[in-house]
Formats: C-alpha cells, structure tokens, sequence
C-alpha cells in the first residue's frame, strides 16, 4: 500500500478501534521529555558559531524550526546556503545529545504503565522516529524498552520523514496490522500530522510544544501524560467494547 491510497484523515476515537492490534509511538517527546537537551545542545552549539548574531535561540525558535524535524530538514532550515556544513552541524550536535541524554532522560509520567497495559494485552508495538538511528537506540534502551518495541522505524529508512505518514505506514505494514486497529502516540506537530495523515487516530502528548500548535494538526485527543484520566477512560470503553485481539479471542 502507497504512502497516497492511505493518507486519509481518520476521526475515529480509540474505542472505535475494538478489537486493538498495535500502538504505535514517537520517540523524543513522547517516551521521554527529551526535547529541553535538544534545546541546550541547539542552543550552545549555535550561539558558539554565531547564529541568529550570536543571539541564543528561544524556545519559540525551537519549536517552529527544529522540535519533531527530522535532521535534513532542520539543516536546510539552519544553513540553507551551506549544507554540508549543516549535516556536520548536526552531526556533532546528536553528539552532544547522547552525552546529555546518557546522565538524565526522564521517561513521560505515567508511560510505564501504559507499556504494561499493551504488553498485558499481547499488543503489537513499534517505535516511529525521525531521530538519528544511534540516537533512537540510545533513548529506547536508557528508558529500558529495547524488549518491548517489535521494531524501531526511522524516518531516515522511509522515501519521506514525518510530517509525511510513510514512517507510520511502514510500521503498519512491519507489524502486519491495520490502520482501523491501531493508534498513535505523538508530541509534536510534525508527528501528529503524519499519524493523521497515514490515517490512525493521534494521542497527542503537551510535553513541551504549545497546546494551541498541537491542535492544528488535528489530534483525537490531548493528553498531559500518560496519568491523564481522558486516556485512560478510552482505554477502558474500548476494553468494554472488545478491547485486543488477545482479549477478544
């Protein structure tokens, strides 16, 4: 199935998805609060060569340039005139990161247990990033789910990253489940437009990125964390309804 005979806009809630297959989610953001190192290492790191005239960026600059992009992208947004100095840029950037994330990656409240609620139910589970594979390795197996996850998508494996929905097409087809069984857990505009866009109903997280922004992508729901009562009365109603195939059969 292409990327194009998929990309249709989906408004079903999450217990309209009865029996459910799989979930599927981001990484930064979405597992761990990851984006403030983000921030750090764009904000050093640019202020260090004088960009934006030595100015550090702000967090409105983030959000609207970098959180949720995948690295090309963001590099023709940072050095359009210069890209391979771009690509280097982010290079030693990803660097800085992992150094970051190695001492401190505080996982989403709540998020373990929801990862027991899917492992209970047999669920089938995918990471969908568009971060750098050492990155995406690095975050999955500090927060200690390199078991859970079936398999790990990058957006850089895919023809197009996110905000396209072939990354979250890809993981339907890994996984071998259907569009009207799954959903999607996402933090940044980006994200949620291409679970949206591939046609699955999106768990949109507030971690960092502004409510208002989230909305315009279309989100089903809009939670805090995964402690928010709106998630979990879903995930009761569609345990009523006929919950997993696990619970179904």
């Amino acid at each position: 199935m292409t990327a194009g005979e998929n990309s249709v806009q989906s408004k079903k809630s999450i217990p309209d998805l009865a029996p459910l297959e799989a979930v599927l989610f981001d990484v930064d953001g979405t597992l761990c609060d990851s984006d403030p190192l983000h921030h750090y290492a764009f904000r050093e790191m640019l202020q260090e060569i004088g960009f934006n005239n030595g100015v550090p960026i702000d967090e409105e600059f983030f959000v609207e340039n970098i959180a949720g992009k995948h690295n090309h992208d963001i590099a023709v947004r940072l050095f359009p005139d210069d890209m391979p100095r771009g690509t280097k840029f982010l290079e030693d950037k990803e660097a800085m990161f992992r150094r970051l994330a190695s001492e401190n990656l505080p996982p989403i409240k709540g998020l373990y247990k929801l990862t027991k609620w899917i492992e209970d139910r047999g669920l089938k589970r995918a990471a969908v990033t568009n971060a750098p594979k050492q990155n995406a390795e690095m975050m999955i197996s500090k927060l200690g789910l390199k078991d859970f996850f079936d398999v790990v998508i990058l957006g850089s494996d895919c023809e197009r990253a996110k905000p396209y929905p072939d990354p979250y097409l890809k993981a339907l087809e890994v996984l071998k489940v259907s569009k009207d069984h799954t959903f999607v857990c996402e933090d940044s505009v980006s994200g949620i437009k291409a679970g949206v866009a591939a046609g699955m109903p999106v768990v949109g997280l507030t971690t960092r990125n502004p409510e208002n922004l989230l909305m315009e992508a279309d989100p089903t729901y809009l939670i805090k964390d995964y402690e928010d009562p709106k998630l979990w009365a879903a995930l009761e109603e569609l345990d009523k309804k006929g919950g997993s195939l696990k619970t179904a059969a």
